[in-house]
């Protein structure tokens, strides 16, 4: 059976080795001025990727250097000058969406691998061939596709990687390419500057019409005059006076926030289709989310090589991440009741919150770098690459042996008893407090 690779984001070194150690074959990493990341992105210059390529190659690992931009001429022009330093560390692969950029870099150096980014939106197989015959070694499929999509590029177009992503946040926009960034707050997103404005938080705002005929802010309920369908306007808390019309007719309101991607359960299929590497997204997540995706996704691909069922406790397990709500996406059209959450569209926390980082261990205590508030008795969970235990610790002191009644937050350091049983390797290890079931 194919194995797929499992490919994991990598903001920035200490992410890096989090995804290793919890079981990647691969991270992805860019420039933050060629790349759709410039946020919380450490991979600064060449020599920052440089170190991380190596890092990689030392573990036997890949390291995938992103170049997705949607370049203005001002960026091809510093382009390949940028680059060049990058290449001598010899990444496995780019990833690339401009057919220009795509153009100049197969010209000076023909013999690196290029992987089509997601951004190109491959969506059927005549795409990937045309793309196969211009020398992509591998095409990162839109998310917009069907698993019988995929199978039958798979089928057409046999010589071609593919990659799929499954999971991660999802864009309103057709794979990424999204203008409302840019329009609302001058941010490009095609340029790794999103906001993620389709993920604010809005409320309705009482509103007229002007002579135009446009909606206008009113501040009297009498104001208010709604046609058929239903006009709205938005505020967002943030940002008090700045206002969005939308529409509402007989098949809901057209609100922009999506639900994470969650398709786990498809890991199994789509390894035996032949799809070559697993993405997860989230360059800009915390440690804690890679670590745990990882995980997940490494045990899903393990047994489903192994011909083991489905374990539906690795999607209990993805609930423990803060999300926006669950859903497959657009890889099946009608899904059963147990695999998604129809009631409701809203942020969850998550079932489980991360409260520290293990960063000393002894014999009979664990010292902890707290992150969130918790306490002696709170229900624990250790998370460590080589497995997790669940524990509770009757007390917690400071480092000079003083009890304690709560760790207060981030910034304080708390020793707890070692539970038994605890496994030896304790790097890149993080300890999560479980919370109440959602009401």
């Amino acid at each position: 059976m194919n194995i797929p690779e499992l490919l994991a984001p990598a903001g920035t070194p200490k992410h890096l080795e989090t995804a290793f150690a919890y079981g990647a074959d691969a991270v992805y990493a860019g420039q933050p001025r060629y790349s759709l990341r410039v946020r919380n992105n450490s991979f600064k210059d060449a020599a920052a990727i440089g170190a991380g390529i190596q890092r990689a190659h030392e573990l036997g690992k890949q390291f995938y250097l992103v170049s997705n931009i949607a370049p203005h001429n001002d960026k091809v022009r510093s382009y390949l000058r940028d680059l060049a330093p990058i290449l001598e560390h010899k990444p496995d692969a780019l990833i690339m969406s401009d057919p220009g950029l795509i153009m100049l870099v197969k010209e000076q150096w023909p013999d690196q691998p290029i992987h089509l980014s997601v951004q190109a939106n491959a969506v059927n197989w005549a795409t990937v061939e045309f793309w196969r015959r211009q020398g992509i070694s591998r095409v990162i499929l839109s998310r917009e596709l069907a698993l019988g999509e995929i199978r039958d590029i798979r089928e057409r177009v046999p010589q071609m990687e593919l990659e799929v992503f499954v999971h991660g946040a999802l864009c309103m926009a057709y794979s990424g390419r999204c203008l409302l960034s840019g329009y609302m707050n001058h941010r490009d997103a095609n340029q790794g500057a999103c906001t993620n404005a389709c993920r604010w938080n809005y409320k309705e705002v009482q509103h007229t019409h002007d002579h135009t005929g446009d909606l206008i802010a009113s501040s009297a309920a009498s104001d208010v005059r709604n046609a058929e369908p239903k006009e709205i306007l938005l505020e967002e808390p943030n940002r008090p006076g700045s206002f969005i019309p939308a529409y509402e007719d007989e098949h809901g309101t057209y609100i922009m926030n999506s639900r994470d991607l969650r398709a786990v359960q498809h890991v199994a299929e789509l390894a035996a289709m032949g799809v070559r590497s697993l993405k997860i997204e989230g360059r800009t997540k915390s440690t804690y989310y890679v670590a745990r995706t990882t995980q997940v996704y490494r045990h899903a691909i393990d047994q489903a090589v192994q011909g083991k069922p489905f374990d539906m406790s690795l999607m209990n397990q993805l609930e423990a991440l803060s999300n926006r709500g669950y859903t497959e996406g657009f890889l099946r059209r009608h899904l059963p009741q147990e695999y998604q959450t129809y009631e409701k569209g809203s942020s969850y926390l998550g079932t489980q919150q991360v409260v520290g980082t293990v960063i000393d261990a002894d014999d009979q205590w664990l010292t902890i770098d707290v992150k969130n508030r918790f306490s002696p008795n709170d229900p624990l969970e250790l998370i460590t690459p080589a497995g997790n235990l669940q524990f509770s610790a009757p007390v917690m002191e400071n480092r000079k042996g003083v009890a304690m009644s709560h760790a207060p937050g981030s910034g304080h350091v708390v020793r707890i008893p070692r539970p038994p049983h605890m496994p030896d390797a304790l790097s890149h290890s993080f300890l999560t407090r479980l919370l109440p079931p959602r009401p």
